[in-house]
């Protein structure tokens, strides 16, 4: 073999071994923030996952994850099927998150003001999975006599972990948090 064709190997050779390692790079990097919206745009504003900002919610009973309002207002006495769940996400402002990306610390403000004036609650995990929040207590909700909005917006783009029931309905993620009926 001559010096030519061993160095032309040698140069495919590493041809091959940049356009493997710029591969295995970029999925690395895709998996970091998959399927999160702008995931470099804006880091939360308090906690992560390995340590989060705060806690939120009773964790509910395996064996009766819905609270007896719901049970009693629910059609039949048969709530849709829950099971109890405890998560680690960024609280965030769905209606911004889901029409144009925002979430993290520079969208703080706005997301509360959002939050405070009807838009839904939303956790968003790591993975770019997207939950839902809501006060899990039925007749309080529906009163007016709940505050897990409240503590939504001040812990807006806090990373927290989230003790709730999960329910799905036709694709549509939801975890009803139990623990914040007004006293």
């Amino acid at each position: 073999m001559s010096a030519d064709s061993s160095r032309w190997i040698a140069a495919q050779a590493a041809g091959i071994g940049f356009a493997t390692l710029f591969v295995v790079a970029s999925v690395g990097a895709a998996a970091k923030g998959r399927n999160i919206l702008f995931p470099d745009w804006s880091k939360p504003t308090k906690g992560t996952t390995a340590a989060p900002a705060a806690e939120l919610g009773k964790k509910p009973s395996p064996d009766q994850p819905w609270s007896v309002t719901t049970v009693t207002s629910s059609i039949d006495g048969k709530p849709v099927a829950g099971k109890p769940i405890t998560v680690t996400g960024e609280i965030v402002d769905l209606a911004c998150y889901l029409q144009v990306g925002k979430h993290g610390d520079k969208h703080r403000d706005c997301g509360q003001k959002c939050v405070r004036n009807g838009q839904p609650v939303g956790l968003l995990l790591d993975d770019g999975t997207v939950y839902l929040l809501m006060d899990e207590e039925h007749d309080p909700r529906r009163d007016g006599l709940t505050a897990f909005r409240q503590a939504a917006i001040d812990h807006m783009a806090y990373v927290v972990t989230i003790h709730g029931t999960l329910t799905e309905v036709a694709g549509q993620k939801a975890i009803y948090v139990q623990g914040f009926v007004k006293k």
